[in-house]
């Protein structure tokens, strides 16, 4: 009977295993679009602009990331990344301010400087009006960020999957003695 439940679960595994490579492969044919589509509006923006409007001159002397890679674990214990944008802040952040202790009463205190403004649009460094291609390759390049992010994840699903379903196989294998 023990033989059987772990067979059960075996397939279980193996079937959710085949659909997350599904979707690996799926997302990364998206992903390769998305970077494809970027280049290629990148490389309109350059000719619509001219070649030297559009590169590393143009670009700020300080830069700031517009979006962040969290990670942390799921509730089944499997790693999770996550895009956050430059502005917002994670639940973890907004925790760790509201447990320092507040004056109620007394001087008043001056609002504290936010100590991350938030991020200028990067194509504002080519100027106020940039071509549409210009725009359509931020946008691009964004969704390829957030493929990116859903890649790692399953990614990191499938190898413990894996790892689960080796396990599997050597319980497997203990229970079920080899037939001469």
């Amino acid at each position: 009977m023990a033989s059987r439940d772990l067979r059960a679960e075996l397939d279980f595994l193996l079937l959710q295993l085949l659909e997350d490579l599904e979707q690996l492969e799926a997302k990364r044919q998206a992903l390769n679009a998305r970077v494809e589509e970027g280049w290629l509006s990148l490389s309109k923006a350059r000719y619509a602009m001219g070649a030297k409007s559009v590169g590393p001159l143009q670009y700020a002397s300080h830069m700031e990331p517009q979006v962040r890679v969290c990670t942390g674990e799921a509730q089944d214990g499997l790693q999770k990344f996550w895009m956050v944008r430059a502005g917002t802040q994670t639940p973890e952040e907004v925790g760790s301010r509201e447990t320092a202790l507040r004056r109620r009463k007394g001087l008043p205190r001056t609002p504290e400087p936010d100590s991350s403004p938030a991020p200028q649009n990067p194509l504002k460094w080519f100027g106020i009006l940039v071509p549409h291609s210009l725009r359509q390759a931020q946008a691009s390049f964004r969704e390829g960020l957030q493929l990116a992010a859903d890649i790692a994840s399953l990614q990191s699903r499938i190898s413990w999957g894996r790892s689960q379903l080796q396990e599997l196989q050597e319980k497997l294998k203990q229970l079920e003695p080899r037939a001469p």
